[in-house]
């Protein structure tokens, strides 16, 4: 990640700083998310052992589906990003290397 000056106040480095932060945000609330679904599976996978594993192989993958919407919720919350405005999460959705070049008149 690139690292801009503090105490440059340009338009296109506060941009780019709020980019930074959505995608920062973005990416540590993705793997809370599959860490969540990943403990509830292990979770019921344990409170499941004295079951036969027919038992097991059919609930897991519901819980663990179920698990990544808890777990996105859960990331939200954690970093902040339920709280960040619709223009920082656009910025996060934007492609990684994109050049625009200057328009010609």
């Amino acid at each position: 990640s690139k690292k801009f000056d503090e105490e440059d106040a340009r338009p296109e480095v506060a941009i780019c700083r709020t980019r930074q932060e959505a995608v920062r945000k973005q990416v540590v609330a993705h793997n809370i998310m599959w860490g969540t679904a990943g403990t509830m599976t292990g979770l019921v996978w344990w409170s499941f052992r004295r079951y036969n594993y027919q038992s097991r192989l059919v609930a897991l993958p519901f819980i663990f589906y179920g698990g990544t919407f808890v777990g996105r919720v859960v990331g939200d919350i954690v970093t902040g990003r339920n709280a960040e405005f619709a223009r920082d999460r656009f910025l996060a959705s934007l492609p990684a290397k994109v050049y625009y070049s200057p328009a010609e008149n």
